[in-house]
């Protein structure tokens, strides 16, 4: 049976590529027992695949049960694929087979197979690996002959790596991967069926058949149908019923097309980019860069207490910093400076007068930040040279080293 012959026995419309691809692929593998993964959006039709890819197996005539994963709760799921005994929670009045059961020899379609919870997951992975499974409630292994289909529209691939679905069970059912691509990559497509579904419902409703004007049929094709073609049914039908002029133009086209301008999402105003900041953005990016500054200060004065004041390894290591430093430094050279002024005793108060004090300069010596680092740490930890050290950020055998070195004892 060739792709014309498949699309002729179960209603598919379109001759795009991409189309032709996904039905010669479910011909390919249909004779097969190998699981099948179709994905594609919602509203694609990947239920038709599945029927596809039954039909032409050699489990035709046995059962194919289509089960929505997405529908059923998750404290009963176990229960309708798998069965359960009589009394095995409350409510199981009586013994009950499951859709595994009830479809040896045939095949199973799990819709939305990605929405199972991770106990299913596990029950299901033993069913391909050996076919063997339990009754809820039952310790007896019970055999089944299944061929399974799952179906999503969702990357389960994103859920394996956020831990929401098995990874062995994702390689297991994807065999053979099958995509069912979206109507909006079949533009060609859409006018038939549109043609298709509007001569369907004209008959069903007793109703004149519709026409599009070309700039409604353009209109149509440059849609990008989010719903696929559920949503594209849908709109035909309704055109069917409602539209008193059977010559459909783009202005009453218009009606029945969700307006795709409309928009929840956040847009940027006045040409704002993302390298506009509120002043809170701005506050947080100054207090970050101070604590990453202050850290790698830390990091530079902790090296120089360990190398004994040698600062040369430590410029080498660090030029980036080290030259970021002397930027900064530079940049205050010409930056205005105030020099303390010291009173003069029982002098009397002139405001015309002024007297320069001996501006007193900050030792500079690394030797002396050293060892009044080292007295600071200890006078804060109460001599105790373990805490100390630890402040510091230095080993406590360094700390004793410095303490001899530079005469604190």
């Amino acid at each position: 049976m060739d792709i014309q012959d498949i699309k002729n026995r179960f209603g598919i419309i379109g001759g795009s590529p991409l189309l032709n691809r996904a039905i010669d692929i479910a011909r390919q593998v249909a004779p097969t027992d190998m699981s099948v993964l179709i994905t594609g959006e919602s509203g694609s039709g990947k239920e038709v695949f599945s029927h596809i890819i039954h039909q032409m197996s050699t489990r035709k005539h046995g059962a194919f049960i289509a089960v929505n994963c997405g529908a059923i709760p998750e404290g009963t799921i176990d229960s309708e694929l798998f069965g359960h005994e009589k009394g095995s929670f409350t409510g199981a009045h009586e013994a009950r087979k499951g859709y595994f059961e009830v479809a040896n020899g045939g095949t199973i379609f799990l819709d939305e197979v990605a929405e199972l919870p991770l106990g299913t997951q596990a029950r299901l992975l033993r069913i391909l690996e050996s076919g063997e499974y339990l009754r809820v409630g039952s310790s007896k292994v019970q055999k089944t002959d299944v061929r399974i289909i799952a179906a999503t529209n969702v990357d389960v691939y994103n859920r394996v790596k956020s831990g929401k679905f098995r990874e062995d069970l994702y390689y297991r059912l994807n065999t053979v991967p099958l995509r069912i691509p979206a109507l909006h990559e079949r533009k060609e497509d859409i006018y038939l069926l549109f043609r298709k579904f509007s001569a369907d419902f004209s008959d069903k409703y007793r109703s004149p058949g519709i026409q599009l004007e070309p700039e409604a049929i353009q209109l149509l094709s440059n849609y990008s149908w989010p719903g696929n073609v559920r949503q594209l049914k849908n709109i035909a039908e309704q055109i069917c019923v409602l539209e008193k002029e059977r010559n459909v133009t783009p202005a009453a086209l218009l009606n029945y097309i969700p307006n795709e301008s409309a928009t929840n999402l956040p847009m940027a105003i006045n040409g704002s980019n993302k390298e506009d900041y509120t002043e809170r953005d701005i506050l947080y990016k100054v207090l970050f860069d101070m604590k990453k500054d202050m850290m790698e200060l830390k990091k530079l004065v902790a090296e120089i207490i360990q190398s004994g004041g040698n600062t040369s390894h430590i410029i080498a290591d660090n030029p980036h910093y080290i030259n970021q430093l002397y930027q900064e430094v530079d940049q205050t050279i010409n930056e205005p400076t105030f020099t303390i002024k010291k009173p003069v005793q029982n002098a009397p108060v002139d405001y015309n007068y002024t007297q320069e004090a001996e501006e007193v300069e900050e030792s500079l010596s690394l030797i002396d930040k050293e060892s009044d680092l080292i007295k600071k740490a200890l006078k804060k930890h109460k001599g105790k040279r373990k805490f100390a050290a630890q402040e510091l950020g230095i080993s406590e055998r360094t700390l004793y080293r410095k303490i001899k070195e530079l005469n604190l004892n």
